[in-house]
């Protein structure tokens, strides 16, 4: 036989004051709120970094995507540019631009020897040879070396061979984004 005690006060389970029932309390301590923050700032770290990586990664994939398209522009333009001079004037000239600027006048292959470093073209050029306005900000660097047909990896004097590497370094704002390089021989008949 159980007695109650009549005096016992709501929520207590034996009437003694501050000893609630578990079942009766709500809500979260705070070490439970403070891991939960935690989990949540970690997430939108995360996130955020993510954002900033994709944005990063997206920049210099249009970036390369530019240097690509300027590079085969200069390929297709030095493809379609005569071996060396056809003027019967300029035949016996060294190879090299013929007393004309090639920032202003190419009409063949050797016109692009530049000095040293080779030439570079900023703005930069298309596949005709013709100046890309709307792309101030980026260049095109070109250097030319003659190569020893029976080997390719030997150079040899400027003109004295039937064997050309075209190197294009690509730069945006003065930095490099991509160098290729492509070998143009003298096309029969040239």
């Amino acid at each position: 036989m159980t007695l109650l005690n009549a005096k016992t006060a709501p929520g207590t389970r034996s009437g003694v004051p501050g000893s609630q029932a578990r079942a009766t309390q709500r809500g979260f301590t705070l070490i439970e709120i403070a891991i939960a923050v935690a989990i949540v700032g970690v997430g939108v770290v995360a996130l955020m970094m993510a954002a900033g990586s994709t944005t990063r990664v997206n920049s210099t994939s249009r970036k390369m995507t530019h240097a690509v398209y300027l590079a085969g522009e200069i390929r297709e333009w030095t493809l379609a540019l005569p071996f060396s001079d056809q003027d019967e004037g300029d035949m016996d000239n060294p190879p090299g631009p013929d007393g004309s600027d090639p920032e202003n006048f190419v009409d063949d292959l050797d016109d692009l020897l530049g000095e040293g470093s080779g030439i570079t073209y900023s703005p930069p050029r298309d596949a005709q040879g013709q100046a890309i306005y709307d792309m101030t900000d980026w260049s095109q660097t070109l250097t030319l070396t003659w190569l020893n047909p029976d080997d390719l990896s030997e150079t040899v004097a400027d003109g004295s061979s039937d064997m050309v590497r075209v190197e294009v370094t690509v730069a945006h704002n003065g930095r490099d984004v991509l160098s290729t390089a492509w070998i143009v021989a003298r096309r029969s008949g040239e």
